[in-house]
């Protein structure tokens, strides 16, 4: 192998290496950080039906609405329903791998941020300006429909399902 090449390798290598990446169980790698303005970019893409999702692992209330968000979007997919679950756990659980574990011991099948800001003051009312801060927080969003949905509280499989039967409306 040549000089050239092998600098190509290892840079390629390198670049895999710190790359980073979502977790998405059976492809589990580490969760990848974003900012608010990059998240909220995302899912203002138009193409998808978004089900952006806010929690914590100290959070009751988000911890049992998640397997229901995993279960449905997963059935939607086909629909073009993509699920983002955003942890907002602190920057210490996340650098040290805890949130990676706690991610995959629950077996989610669904992509998983950590929102790397420490400011809500600043980040919750990008996201929507009525969000006083509290979690569970989910934004069904649908932008070729123009459907928009804020519900700051926990919701039950047949809210989920019912919100997303309406983004899925032509012309909602």
């Amino acid at each position: 192998m040549n000089f050239g090449m092998r600098h190509l390798l290892a840079g390629t290598i390198l670049f895999m290496l710190i790359m980073p990446c979502t977790c998405v169980i059976g492809q589990h790698k580490s969760i990848a950080a974003t900012s608010v303005v990059d998240l909220v970019k995302r899912y203002q893409q138009p193409g998808q039906v978004w089900v952006v999702n806010f929690w914590s692992t100290w959070c009751k209330p988000c911890l049992e609405e998640i397997p229901h968000f995993v279960a449905v979007a997963n059935e939607m997919k086909d629909k073009g329903v993509k699920l983002l679950l955003v942890s907002q756990d602190t920057r210490s659980l996340y650098q040290s791998g805890k949130l990676d574990d706690f991610v995959r011991k629950r077996a989610w099948k669904a992509e998983v941020v950590w929102l790397a800001e420490t400011n809500a003051d600043y980040y919750c009312p990008v996201v929507d300006s009525s969000w006083s801060g509290v979690i569970p927080v989910t934004v069904v969003i649908n932008l070729q429909t123009g459907f928009y949905r804020f519900v700051e509280d926990s919701l039950s499989e047949a809210q989920l399902r019912a919100l997303l039967a309406e983004a899925l409306k032509p012309g909602t």
